[in-house]
């Protein structure tokens, strides 16, 4: 049996001001095998964007362990984690973060370039990975040429160049209306499955989590399995 790609345990995450002292998860255990789509859903507030900042290496937990692939997110030191963004993790957000005044082959090649100094290896990439989320028409566009939907799945190619085995989406439908929100929803599990990434999203979007393997509810600071594999 393989390693989990994901191991959390007892996960805790409190913002302490002169104020209050509001404990946001409050002894998160999760699991999460390789290869599977996981979603999360919860109110707004709930702490599910502060759940995936962590995992994503962009915040620190408060008390608990979380092992993310070979990489203890816990101990490791901050000079590090730059190097887990870059190589581990993809990341996709409501937002597409789209560098306005670069085209959308720039945008998708740039986390590669930055990360290996190979410009032609990043470009070469950057475009397989656009003509396979169907934008090989619109390589030379600029974020604002490109509707919502194509900017999100540029997002995604983005999301993808460095080759991640972990990615992490923060509510990728919730800009999009429904025919957008649907075809994003469609590329993002399949190309999960055909790239062999692990995908855990958080969502308010119904449909989004349906196509999950498995599925959570983060409620008062804790995750409660809504859905497993071989639930009825």
């Amino acid at each position: 049996m393989s390693e989990p790609i994901v191991s959390a345990c007892a996960l805790r995450k409190a913002f302490v001001s002169q104020a209050e002292n509001l404990e946001v998860l409050r002894g998160i255990d999760l699991v999460v095998e390789p290869k599977a789509r996981v979603a999360i859903t919860g109110a707004s507030g709930s702490g599910k964007s502060t759940l995936l900042s962590i995992l994503g290496g962009l915040d620190r937990p408060s008390a608990g362990s979380l092992q993310v692939g070979p990489y203890d997110l816990v101990a490791l030191p901050e000079r590090h984690l730059a190097e887990y963004r870059s190589a581990f993790v993809g990341f996709v957000f409501q937002f597409h973060y789209l560098l306005k005044d670069f085209s959308a082959l720039e945008n998708v090649a740039l986390p590669a370039y930055m990360r290996t100094g190979d410009r032609r290896s990043a470009f070469e990439r950057a475009r397989a990975l656009l003509e396979e989320v169907g934008l090989g028409e619109r390589l030379d566009h600029v974020p604002a040429q490109l509707s919502g939907g194509e900017r999100q799945r540029a997002a995604i190619a983005r999301a993808l160049v460095n080759a991640p085995s972990l990615v992490l989406a923060d509510e990728p439908t919730g800009n999009l209306d429904a025919v957008a929100a649907r075809s994003v929803r469609e590329l993002l599990f399949g190309l999960s499955a055909r790239h062999g990434t692990t995908l855990i999203v958080v969502t308010h979007d119904p449909a989004l989590a349906q196509a999950a393997d498995i599925r959570y509810e983060l409620s008062l600071g804790l995750l409660r399995a809504t859905c497993t594999p071989g639930a009825v």
